[in-house]
C-alpha cells in the first residue's frame, strides 16, 4: 500500500494527561516486590519498544506520534516506528529479527499475513521479548502473542453498514468495498457487513462486495469509477471498510452528483470535510493512537516484569466510534476517553501487577 501521509493527521494531542501512574508502574513494582521467586523488574530504560505496521498505509500514521509521547511519558529505553516490511511477510520477519538483535526487546506488530504471524511471535518470545498484535489480532488461535490490541472489526464494519442502511431510508442496493480478500480482517467485515444486511429481512439488497482494493488510491478510484459506470443509477447506498476506497468512493460520488449514500471508515480531512457539507453520510473512525501508546505501556510493563498477563493471548477491543455531522466536531474527545478507559482496563483486568 502506498499512504498519502499528507492527508493523514495523527490526533496524538493531549496524550500526556492521559496518564495516571498506577500501582502497577515499575517504580512501584520495584518498590513492592511481591514473591520471593518472582524474577527481578527492569527499570523502564532497559525496554526498547519498536512498533511495526505490515507496511506503509495512513492508518498507521498516528503510531508515530504515540509512540514518541509513550517514550516520553514511560521514560523507554528506546523507540521505533518502521513501516518498511512493504507487506511482505518475509521482509517483515527479516526487519522483526534485525531489530531484536539492536536491542529491540517489546514489539508492537501489525502481521503481514495473518495466518502465519503466530510463528513469528513465537520466534520473538523464544529469545524473551514481549510481543503485542496491534491493529490486527491472527487469524488462528491461541494467540502466540502476549496480547492483541485491535478493532474489532466485525463489529465496526456492522455499525458502518447500518448507518448506510439508516441513511438509505432502510431499503435499496448497498455496495461493499473493503480490503485484501485474503485477510482475516477483511472477512470479519465481510461478515459484519452481510449481518446487517440480513437483519433487513430483504429489504436491502449487497449487490457486490468488491474486494482488494485498499492497495492505494489510484487502486481505489478506478475500482469506483468503473462500480459507478456500471451501476451507479441503480445504487442507493456504499459502505466502505478501508481507507483508500472510502475516500474514493466519497470523492467520486460527490463529483459525480450521484443520490448515493455513502458511509467511510477513518478520519481523512477530505472524509470530515464530506460529512460537514453532507456528501458523506457518516464515518466510522478507529483508535490506532490508542493502540500505540496503550500498546507501548502495557509493552513496558510486561517487559520490566512488573506485570504479567492474566490470560495471554488475549484481545481488547481498541474501540470504533460512528462520526456524523452531530458528533463530528467533537468524536476526537469521545476517541480519548476510550484511551483512557482501555489504560484502566489493562491496570484492572487484562494486566496482573505486583
Amino acid at each position: 500500500m502506498t499512504p498519502n501521509v499528507k492527508r493523514v493527521r495523527a490526533s496524538a494531542a493531549g496524550l500526556g494527561l492521559l496518564l495516571l501512574i498506577s500501582a502497577c508502574s515499575t517504580k512501584g513494582a520495584n518498590a513492592g516486590q511481591a514473591a520471593a521467586d518472582a524474577p527481578t523488574a527492569k527499570p523502564s530504560s532497559q525496554v526498547k519498544v519498536a512498533l511495526i505496521p505490515g507496511g506503509p498505509h495512513p492508518y498507521f500514521q498516528p503510531w508515530k506520534a504515540a509512540i514518541t509521547q509513550a517514550k516520553a511519558d514511560f521514560k523507554l529505553g528506546g523507540t521505533t516506528f518502521d513501516e518498511t516490511s512493504e507487506w511482505d511477510q518475509s521482509k517483515q520477519n527479516s526487519l522483526v529479527n534485525s531489530l531484536a538483535s539492536q536491542g529491540y526487546n517489546a514489539f508492537g506488530i501489525f502481521g503481514v499475513s495473518p495466518t502465519d504471524i503466530n510463528s513469528t511471535f513465537s520466534d520473538l518470545k523464544s529469545k524473551g521479548a514481549t510481543v503485542a498484535s496491534l491493529g490486527s489480532c491472527p487469524a488462528t488461535e491461541p494467540d502466540k502473542a502476549d496480547f492483541c490490541l485491535s478493532t474489532d472489526v466485525g463489529d465496526a464494519a456492522y455499525k458502518a453498514a447500518k448507518a448506510t442502511i439508516d441513511a438509505m431510508g432502510g431499503h435499496g442496493v448497498l455496495v461493499h468495498l473493503t480490503g485484501n480478500n485474503v485477510d482475516a480482517n477483511t472477512q470479519r467485515r465481510i461478515a459484519g457487513v452481510k449481518k446487517a444486511v440480513d437483519e433487513t429481512a430483504g429489504k436491502v439488497t449487497l449487490l457486490t462486495t468488491i474486494t482488494d482494493v485498499d492497495k492505494d488510491l489510484q487502486t481505489a478510484q478506478k475500482a469506483v469509477s468503473d462500480l459507478l459506470s456500471a451501476h451507479g443509477k441503480e445504487i442507493q447506498g456504499i459502505v466502505t471498510t478501508a481507507y483508500n476506497p472510502a475516500v474514493a468512493s466519497a470523492d467520486a460520488v460527490k463529483a459525480a452528483k450521484l443520490p448515493i449514500k455513502v458511509v467511510a471508515i477513518d478520519d481523512d480531512p477530505s472524509i470530515l470535510s464530506g460529512i460537514r457539507d453532507g456528501s458523506v453520510s457518516a464515518t466510522v473512525g478507529q483508535n490506532p493512537t490508542g493502540q500505540a501508546y496503550v500498546g507501548s505501556w502495557a509493552l513496558e510493563q510486561l517487559a520490566t516484569g512488573a506485570c504479567t498477563m492474566r490470560q495471554p493471548g488475549q484481545t481488547v477491543d481498541s474501540g470504533s466510534f460512528v462520526v456524523t455531522t452531530a458528533n463530528v466536531a467533537t468524536y476526537d474527545a469521545e476517541r480519548k476517553t476510550k484511551t483512557e478507559q482501555l489504560m484502566t482496563e489493562f491496570k484492572t483486568s487484562v494486566l496482573k501487577c505486583s
